[in-house]
C-alpha cells in the first residue's frame, strides 16, 4: 500500500517529476562550473603571491571586509580554501553521478524518451497543407 502512494498517478505527474530531476542535474552542473571557476581564481592568486616576499603586505577580502595581512598569513589560508572547494566539487560530482543513475532508472521504468528536434519536424511535416514557414518582409506601404 505504501508503494502505491509513492507511484505517480498519471503522465503529467511523471513528466513533472522527470522535469524536476532534470532541473536538479542542471543546478548541480552549474554549481560545479561556478566552483571550478573559483578554484581557478584561487590558483591564479596562489601563483601570483607565492614567489613574493612572505613579509610583504597584501589585502584579503574576508566576509566583505578588506583586511591587511602578510603573504605568509594569507597564502596558507588561500590554499586551504582552494582544497576545500575541490573537495566540495568532488562531492558534487558524486551527487551528479547518483542523480544521473536515478534519472536513467526513472527513464527506463517509465519508458521515457526525449524527442529530438528533427523528430518533431518529421511529425509536423506529415500533415497535409501545413505551413512551410515562408518568411515575408514588411509591406511596402507600411514604411511611410
Amino acid at each position: 500500500m505504501a508503494s502505491k502512494a509513492e507511484e505517480p498517478i498519471n503522465e503529467q505527474a511523471i513528466a513533472n517529476i522527470y522535469s524536476a530531476m532534470r532541473s536538479e542535474i542542471t543546478q548541480i552542473y552549474s554549481k560545479i562550473t561556478e566552483l571550478e571557476m573559483e578554484v581557478s581564481e584561487h590558483s591564479l592568486v596562489i601563483n601570483a603571491i607565492q614567489p613574493l616576499d612572505p613579509a610583504r603586505r597584501c589585502y584579503r577580502m574576508i566576509g566583505g571586509v578588506l583586511v591587511e595581512r602578510t603573504i605568509k598569513e594569507v597564502l596558507p589560508a588561500v590554499q586551504r580554501n582552494k582544497e576545500g572547494i575541490e573537495e566540495v566539487i568532488a562531492r558534487l560530482n558524486e551527487a551528479l553521478e547518483k542523480k544521473k543513475k536515478e534519472i536513467s532508472d526513472f527513464e527506463a521504468k517509465y519508458k521515457i524518451r526525449i524527442r529530438k528536434p528533427d523528430e518533431v519536424k518529421e511529425e509536423g511535416g506529415r500533415k497535409e497543407g501545413s505551413a512551410q514557414g515562408v518568411l515575408v518582409g514588411p509591406a511596402a506601404g507600411s514604411n511611410e
